[in-house]
């Protein structure tokens, strides 16, 4: 079984191929804080330094650009490890941190529970 913890909607792909026409290639961080840190966040790769207790969800494939990985803070991972995340766009503004900000949208996670072969095959 080809399980995968995180992906993401043809919006998405597409908003994606929008920003790294702008800003290189990206990546994905999802904090677990307060207010826009619970969406996930969107930099260039190398503007947000990783740590040691991030845990690597996988990495998003999108027609036409890079790879984009996904990363989740440790301490949220622990509340997630259940769960198949995918990472939609909805109109309304986020974060000014996150790269879509300007855009007029906004990241958010859709999670739905794995089923016990994705949990199987991801352990």
């Amino acid at each position: 079984m080809d399980a995968r913890r995180v992906d993401l909607t043809e919006e998405s792909a597409d908003l994606l191929r929008k920003l790294v026409a702008v800003h290189g290639q990206v990546m994905f961080h999802q904090s677990g804080g307060c207010c826009d840190g619970s969406a996930p966040m969107c930099y260039p790769v190398g503007e947000f330094k990783t740590g040691q207790t991030d845990v690597h969800l996988g990495d998003l494939v999108v027609d036409g650009i890079d790879d984009v990985p996904v990363w989740m803070s440790g301490p949220q991972f622990e509340y997630w490890k259940h769960t198949h995340l995918t990472i939609d766009v909805v109109p309304g503004r986020g974060s000014g941190f996150s790269l879509e900000a300007p855009e007029g949208v906004r990241f958010l996670i859709r999670s739905r529970l794995l089923s016990d072969e994705e949990s199987a095959a991801l352990n």
